[in-house]
This record gives C-alpha cells, sequence and structure tokens, in this order.
C-alpha cells in the first residue's frame, strides 16, 4: 500500500512539473503565432496579395496583446519570452508593415521611398529596443513613443481602405509622408495612454463596455474604416495631449520614476513572455 501511494505521489508530481513547463510555453506559442503572420505577411506582400497581408499584420498584433495577457494571468514572465517578442514585434511590425507601404504605396518614388522604408524599420527597432533597456522601470499607465503594434495597425488600415496599389507619386509621396511621421512618433518622447489602469470593477465600468461595443459595430459595418478611424485617432491622441492645458498635461505626463526627469520608456507588454 506505501508502496502504490509513493509511486502515485511521484506521478502528480511529475504530472505538475509538466505542466508548470507547458504554462511556460504558452504565451511562447502565441509569440511564435506572431512572427509565423508576420512572415506570412511578406509572402503575401510579395504576392501582390496587399489585403491579406494588412489582415495578417493586425492579426499579429492581437497575438500580440494576447501573449502578454496570458504570461501576467498564469505569472509564466520570463526573460526568454521578453527577448522572443522583441524579435517577433521586430518582423510583425517592423520589417512587415514596412515592406507593405514599400511595394504598395512608395515604390513608385524609387530611391526616396526605398529610404523611407527602411527608415520605419530602423525606428521600429529602436523603439523596442528602448524599452528592452527599461522596462524594468516602466509606467504601466503611458507607453513613450507610439507603440508598434498600433504604429502598423494605421498603416494597414490605411492599405485596407484605400485597396488598390498606389500609381500615381503625388500620392505616393503622401504614403511616404505618412511612413515618415509614424516612424519619427515611434522613437518620439511622446506619451500614450496605454488603458491598463481601466477598472472594469469601478463605479462606471459601462463607459467603456459602450465604447467596445461602438467600436466593434463600426468593425462589423465598415471594417476598413472603422480600423483606419481606430487606428488614426490613437496616433494623434498623442501629439494632441500635448495641446492641453500645462497644468493637466504636466499632471498626466509626471515622471514616474523619482530622478528621471524624461520619464522612463513603458512597453507594449510589461511583463516578458508576452
Amino acid at each position: 500500500m506505501n508502496v502504490h501511494r509513493l509511486r502515485r505521489l511521484r506521478s502528480l508530481r511529475r504530472a505538475r512539473r509538466l505542466r508548470g513547463r507547458g504554462v511556460f510555453l504558452i504565451p511562447s506559442v502565441f509569440t511564435v503565432a506572431n512572427i509565423f503572420c508576420g512572415f506570412s505577411a511578406l509572402i503575401q506582400t510579395t504576392n501582390g496579395s496587399f489585403g491579406t497581408a494588412a489582415v495578417l499584420i493586425l492579426v499579429a498584433a492581437v497575438l500580440d496583446g494576447l501573449d502578454g495577457r496570458i504570461a501576467r494571468m498564469t505569472g509564466s514572465a520570463s526573460e526568454f519570452g521578453l527577448q522572443l517578442d522583441s524579435i517577433a514585434d521586430t518582423v510583425s511590425f517592423g520589417v512587415a508593415p514596412a515592406y507593405l507601404m514599400y511595394v504598395w504605396g512608395v515604390e513608385p518614388l524609387h530611391r526616396m521611398g526605398w529610404a523611407v522604408s527602411f527608415l520605419y524599420v530602423i525606428c521600429a527597432a529602436a523603439r523596442l529596443a528602448r524599452f528592452n533597456i527599461q522596462h524594468a522601470v516602466s509606467d504601466n499607465r503611458y507607453f513613450i513613443g507610439l507603440p508598434t503594434p498600433p504604429a502598423a495597425a494605421a498603416l494597414c488600415g490605411t492599405v485596407l481602405y484605400l485597396e488598390g496599389p498606389l500609381q500615381e507619386r503625388s500620392r505616393s509621396a503622401l504614403a511616404a509622408v505618412l511612413l515618415l511621421a509614424i516612424a519619427l512618433l515611434m522613437v518620439s518622447r511622446i506619451r500614450y495612454r496605454s488603458f491598463k489602469d481601466i477598472d472594469l470593477r469601478s463605479g462606471r465600468p459601462y463607459l467603456v463596455i459602450i465604447l467596445m461595443a461602438v467600436t466593434l459595430i463600426l468593425i462589423l459595418i465598415e471594417p476598413p474604416l472603422a480600423i483606419l478611424l481606430v487606428s488614426f485617432s490613437y496616433v494623434v491622441s498623442g501629439p494632441f495631449a500635448l495641446l492641453l492645458p500645462r497644468r493637466r498635461r504636466l499632471s498626466a505626463y509626471a515622471p514616474v520614476v523619482p530622478g528621471d526627469k524624461e520619464g522612463p520608456d513603458a512597453s507594449e507588454r510589461p511583463v516578458a513572455g508576452s
């Protein structure tokens, strides 16, 4: 009887260890799926399926948000997951949207279009590298600089809304200006709300629920237009906040780390494994 009990205890301990390892792998599975979508978007762009490529990048953005939440819920954050997530974001929200915009919109500008697209990739990589350095002192309420997923979503929304590739140089020039502006916003010191401080258990959760419902309805009725409006609303929210009265702006953007005059950086995913 004692022998059977001992074997059973060993089996239970072994099962718990395996479950523990499996939990740590779950966020990385979502991150790998993120990379897969980014890589597939590159292939679809090469094949001329620009709408499909844009949708794949948007799916990667959803997966990017899920892996961080799962890591927080399961307590499976790790340094490996953090680094893997940054690589995934560089592919899906740096290289993939830049290549999509180049082939779809700015290729008629030749070298200028190539240069602007490459600058976007560098700014996205710099944005992610800055987070890796400063993520330990980040304020979850705000992002420093435009996060890479919303930046990519704005570009994808533009592609989906305008559909076919741009042929006129004038329209390509406007696309290049948009690409350059979003690239510079990613490496700026402008703060963007992360909305991670929203508490659905507060006294007015219905406001958040109504806003989410309206957004979903817009996406169901006119997906390209809804994605375009939502993404660009977030993109301009950072610069718009600078127009607020000085006292209110300083209160919202106060440094969160003593002695840090510029304020800390904030991550798209403040925990590793996201």
